[in-house]
This record gives structure tokens, C-alpha cells and sequence, in this order.
């Protein structure tokens, strides 16, 4: 019995945890988080665990995809480019609300779920996760995200 509640408590422990983080990004970066603070976040190491570059190119994305962080080389600290489809690469006042929700699989890798990068974003930007949700899918559709990829297309 206790394997399984192991699992469960870590998954409490992680959401509380990213939770506080997106929290702590919020007081030390916000209230409004645009591109500058962006770059400053990714280079806090107090919340963003490995070097973190981002790229505006779709070629490494799956169809309707927004964002995905990719490792540089074979351990995490050899860094990540964040690929961001670069129909937001004029929009930089929306690039945040992508670039946040994929922090959560920079610093925690697989153990990471949607719905810790849904809390962890939510919080940075200081706003509900219901309504930080609604509109990572809207971006999701503005790139026409098909039905299949997800819920909205952004995991």
C-alpha cells in the first residue's frame, strides 16, 4: 500500500512545489510578465534549473504544437532550446504564456505533468488556472491544433 501512496504524495509534493515557484516568479518578476522579464527568468537559475535559449522555429514541433523544450546534448545541464512556433515571434507579450508552461518540463522532466505546468505558468502570471488554460488553447488554435493533439493542443 504504501508504493502506491508514495507516488500520489510526490505528485502533491510537486504540484505544491511549482505552485510556490510560479508564485515566487510572479512576486520577483511581475505583476506583468513580457519578454524582458522572460529573458530574466530564464536566466534565474532559482527557476529555471539548466540554461534555457529559446528558437522560433516550428520544424521541431508536432502538428499543433506550441512549444517544446529540447535538450542540447545527453544531461540536462547542457541546457535546452525552448522551440516556440514562430507565429508568436511577433507577438512577445503572449511568448511568456507559452515559454512558462514548458519550464515545468526543463526543471522536472517526465515526472512533470500538464497540470503541473498549468499551476506553475497560472501562478507566474498571477492569474486563475482555468482562465490561463482557456487561453494557452486559444493560441493552440489560432495555429490551427487539431483535435487529436490534446486537450487544446498545448501539451
Amino acid at each position: 500500500m504504501k508504493a502506491v501512496e508514495q507516488p500520489a504524495n510526490a505528485r502533491v509534493s510537486l504540484a505544491d512545489h511549482v505552485a510556490l515557484k510560479g508564485g515566487e516568479i510572479h512576486s520577483k518578476y511581475g505583476p506583468r510578465i513580457g519578454w524582458n522579464e522572460l529573458l530574466r527568468i530564464l536566466a534565474d537559475r532559482d527557476f529555471v534549473r539548466y540554461p534555457c535559449e529559446i528558437a522560433f522555429d516550428a520544424g521541431p514541433l508536432e502538428s499543433g504544437e506550441l512549444a517544446f523544450p529540447s535538450p542540447k546534448g545527453e544531461n540536462p545541464e547542457d541546457g535546452f532550446t525552448l522551440f516556440i512556433h514562430p507565429f508568436f515571434a511577433l507577438d512577445p507579450v503572449r511568448v511568456p504564456v507559452i515559454a512558462l508552461y514548458q519550464l515545468v518540463a526543463v526543471n522536472y522532466g517526465g515526472f512533470a505533468s500538464p497540470d503541473d505546468a498549468e499551476i506553475f505558468a497560472s501562478e507566474a502570471l498571477g492569474m486563475g488556472r482555468e482562465p490561463y488554460y482557456e487561453m494557452l488553447c486559444a493560441m493552440a488554435d489560432e495555429i490551427g491544433a487539431p483535435p487529436e493533439a490534446g486537450a487544446c493542443g498545448c501539451h
